[in-house]
């Protein structure tokens, strides 16, 4: 029987690639979106709609679903991966930077839970993955701004859970503590950026691939299964 098609945001890296190659292997048609379509196209996944989109274009977003259920059916998983970590003090880092953090990580991840979820309501079935973080349930130097957004992700995703429950509808968030990705990349600030780089290395990052076989793992569970979080670090990660 064919399986169903899940659509991951901020696809082109890190836990996104990882959890697109992942789904790949199990056999999931996949709507891949993000800015950098290049490297989409370079991951080489059969059934793989790939899309230059940027998250908080809404109406684009929108688009790229009813094209990929156009071809693959309806959207059985969104996996709601794209985010940006602007690491920063408050007192002196730049306000736009905020205002992408708060666009990205929790107006984008919302844009893309509308582009799916009223089709999923009225199914009477479908899955939502948030990425999170650990900086969704503790605080951080350096990382206020962030950390805010990451909240809200933990507390969008539970309360949303409660809204879609009654409809067959499962909502789970992954936290991920520190994770050997690009997202310190973003980051402008090169002390805090050093510092980080340093803090990763002794606190033992996990893989992406790692993080991705948790994505698996809450959606493979039965539709009447709802893991609501799974927070996940290296064991070496006292923070």
């Amino acid at each position: 029987m064919p399986k169903p098609l899940v659509v991951v945001t901020g696809a082109s890296s890190g836990i996104g690639a990882a959890t697109a190659r992942l789904l790949s292997a199990q056999g999931h048609p996949l709507l891949l979106l993000a800015r950098r379509v290049d490297r989409l196209e370079a991951l080489g996944l059969p059934d793989a709609m790939c899309r230059k989109v940027d998250i908080t274009d809404r109406a684009a977003v929108a688009d790229a679903v009813a094209e990929a259920e156009a071809a693959y059916g309806p959207v059985d998983a969104l996996i709601n991966n794209a985010g940006v970590m602007l690491l920063g003090r408050i007192a002196d880092q730049d306000a736009g930077e905020w205002d992408r953090m708060l666009d990205v990580n929790v107006k984008g991840l919302l844009g893309a839970v509308r582009a799916v979820l009223p089709g999923m309501i009225e199914r009477e079935r479908g899955t939502l993955v948030n990425i999170g973080s650990v900086a969704g349930r503790k605080t951080f130097p350096n990382h206020t701004a962030y950390v805010g957004t990451k909240f809200a992700v933990h507390a969008m995703s539970e309360n949303l859970r409660e809204e879609v429950a009654p409809h067959g509808v499962r909502v789970t968030v992954i936290g991920p503590g520190a994770v050997e990705t690009e997202l310190l990349s973003h980051t402008t600030d090169d002390g805090i950026k050093a510092g980080y780089e340093e803090w990763k290395k002794e606190n033992a990052a996990l893989s992406p691939d790692t993080v991705a076989q948790a994505v698996l793992y809450a959606y493979g569970q039965p539709q009447d299964v709802c893991i609501r979080e799974i927070v996940l670090a290296g064991t070496r990660q006292q923070a």
